[in-house]
């Protein structure tokens, strides 16, 4: 399959990208590692006009702390982010998430941690050939009126399934946007519409430049997903956790963050679900498997018919994956007391 004709820039400064992106806006394709763009452009699901490539842009390639947060630029390839010790250390569950990322190939030469953060939103019905979807009427998210993941659905239910923005979530992270007009901060779990079109509320014009993560003392993170194959290959269902122990006691649950991916137009993250664990000593595993049911309990709403997989058996999964990164999670903890 071939590419369809573009026009490509390859800017020396950020302030060169910014002014092509102000320029085309909604004709313009940001270029870091083409894993997700390039792929989609060959099966014509893209059409950018005009191609940014950021590969000048070393700038936006470190990992760093820096006022209490843990800074990873978008550029950042994915093996560097699993290679850190800093983000091994401080944000554990992103290791896993990106070791799970693609194959070791695409995490070594072409994979970076904001190309998985802004991947499009996937379905197995739109995913696939211009001459696979030649042969049907077009769904929501190829400009028809139908949604073949749910039966009669107004709306598209294309799936996020970024092990990244899972993992991240639940440490929640924050993106931080470039634009000609200026720079913002979005929280991650604010960073998503409830359209499966359009997933990302972010404007043309902008860029995805920096991740935030707060680093909180004392708190844990683990990952876990399910998948037909262990790579090259999209998560059926996810889960990233983020436990930080009680100050007065540190045998105790203070706060936690349960998000669940790869079910949704976004990952989920489940603030109820979370609430229930204040409280909870990190050794009840039965808290843990009443998470887990709760969990997959509230992802269950969101489920479609998308991801090439029984959509219940994806459902029980789910209580699967939260009460294993719970318990992965809370090992660590035991792991730091044991010291």
């Amino acid at each position: 399959m071939r590419l369809p004709q573009f026009t490509y820039h390859s800017p020396d400064t950020l302030e060169g990208v910014l002014a092509l992106l102000d320029e085309h806006r909604d004709n313009a394709g940001v270029l870091a590692g083409g894993t997700d763009l390039l792929v989609r452009m060959k099966h014509r699901l893209a059409g950018p006009k005009v191609l940014v490539s950021l590969k000048h842009l070393d700038s936006l390639s470190y990992i760093k702390e820096m006022s209490g947060m843990l800074c990873i630029g978008a550029k950042t390839p994915i093996i560097d982010v699993i290679r850190s010790d800093r983000v091994k250390q401080q944000a554990p569950a992103l290791v896993q998430a990106c070791e799970r990322i693609g194959a070791v190939s695409i995490q070594h030469y072409r994979g970076t941690i904001g190309g998985n953060i802004l991947q499009d939103n996937r379905c197995i019905h739109y995913n696939q050939s211009q001459l696979h979807r030649s042969g049907r009427q077009p769904c929501h998210k190829d400009g028809g009126k139908i949604c073949y993941a749910r039966d009669e659905a107004d709306r598209c239910n294309s799936t996020c399934q970024s092990d990244g923005a899972t993992a991240l979530m639940a440490m929640d992270a924050h993106l931080v946007l470039n634009s000609t007009r200026g720079e913002h901060r979005v929280a991650l779990d604010g960073f998503y519409t409830t359209d499966g079109i359009h997933p990302f509320d972010m404007q043309p014009d902008e860029l995805l430049t920096k991740i935030d993560i707060p680093v909180v003392p004392g708190a844990v993170s683990a990952y876990q997903r399910l998948s037909y194959r262990s790579a090259i290959d999209y998560p059926i269902v996810c889960a990233g956790i983020r436990l930080v122990p009680d100050q007065k006691d540190a045998g105790c649950i203070g706060s936690a963050r349960i998000v669940v991916g790869a079910m949704s137009r976004s990952p989920l993250f489940l603030a109820k679900v979370s609430q229930s664990l204040a409280g909870v000593r990190f050794d009840d595993n039965t808290a843990f498997d009443r998470a887990g049911k709760d969990a997959m309990n509230a992802a269950a709403t969101f489920a479609a018919h998308n991801a090439g997989a029984d959509l219940a058996f994806r459902q029980a999964m789910v209580e699967k994956m939260v009460g294993r990164a719970l318990e992965q999670a809370a090992a660590q903890v035991s792991m730091k007391i044991a010291r």
